[in-house]
């Protein structure tokens, strides 16, 4: 099946890059998870869930370290588990409101953080896991791709299912309350979803860098956008644009790809900004 899907991308692209596997597997990793970034970047920005998913991205290194411990052979499996009990219990305590929701994010950000670089670093195992800081997509494989596959198909269909639920509780929850929505659910159900994509594509975009891919594209759309079909459809766009034009400038220019994207994730957003202020201005 790979073979077919080399041969074809061979054939239609006409990069010297495209000969390489691994080039030609980072690409369709970026075309994989790029669309979801930007599908659920939107009601991230919408849900003023920022820092919510800065925490999550955070919170990988002491999935990473309680798995360790545990024996846990594939890093991945502890990261998401971790990542979604975090995520339930930070967003309880959120609705608990005993504190600004700020406050109480920052705290468990950097409680998650410092304590998985003490945990790995008491085990003398920081080194073998400090790549998952800024990532790496190139390092990708095949058999890693269906997992994407997998992530990008549950995301389309929770979007299919939680869209307009979602979209009423970014307005008012007092309103989407009394359509009989059932508020708590919803919520948990997309704090899940989001961390899920989080600590799935922690290990090729990386822990710096991973909130930068969700927020970028949708704050870029939102710019420009009149209506939220548009909104989504563009912070799709501005996503794989970024994902795909930082994969191929960072090979000609030999640097990290995720941080690459991110500045022309960055670029994007300055652009769209300046447009915005110039039709205010007009």
């Amino acid at each position: 099946m790979m073979d077919v899907i080399y041969q074809v991308m061979e054939s239609i692209l006409p990069f010297s890059w495209i000969q390489y596997d691994f080039m030609k597997n980072a690409l369709l990793a970026v075309l994989l998870i790029t669309p979801l970034f930007g599908m659920i970047g939107t009601m991230v920005v919408d849900h003023k869930l920022a820092f919510f998913s800065d925490a999550l991205g955070h919170s990988a290194l002491t999935g990473i370290a309680i798995g360790v411990l545990l024996g846990v052979a594939e890093p991945m499996v502890a990261m998401t588990i971790f990542a979604v009990i975090f995520a339930i219990l930070l967003a309880q305590i959120k609705r608990s409101k005993v504190s600004s929701s700020d406050t109480i994010i920052s705290v468990f950000s950097s409680t998650a953080i410092a304590l998985g670089l003490v945990l790995l670093s008491a085990g003398g195992k920081f080194s073998q896991y400090s790549n998952y800081l800024i990532g790496d997509i190139l390092t990708i494989r095949p058999q890693e791709l269906l997992i994407l596959v997998a992530v990008l198909v549950a995301g389309i269909v929770f979007w299919l299912l939680f869209f307009n639920k979602l979209l009423i509780l970014s307005v008012n929850s007092v309103l989407a309350k009394s359509r009989g929505i059932r508020v708590r659910l919803v919520e948990t159900a997309f704090i899940t979803l989001i961390a899920i994509l989080v600590t799935v594509s922690i290990k090729w975009v990386g822990i710096l860098i991973i909130n930068s891919l969700l927020i970028l594209p949708a704050a870029a759309s939102r710019n420009i956008s009149h209506n939220v079909r548009q909104y989504n459809g563009v912070a799709v766009l501005f996503s794989m644009v970024s994902g795909v034009a930082g994969l191929i400038i960072s090979y000609y220019a030999g640097t990290a790809a995720g941080p690459t994207i991110v500045l022309v994730g960055a670029a994007i957003f300055f652009l769209t900004f300046a447009f915005k202020q110039s039709v205010r201005k007009s």
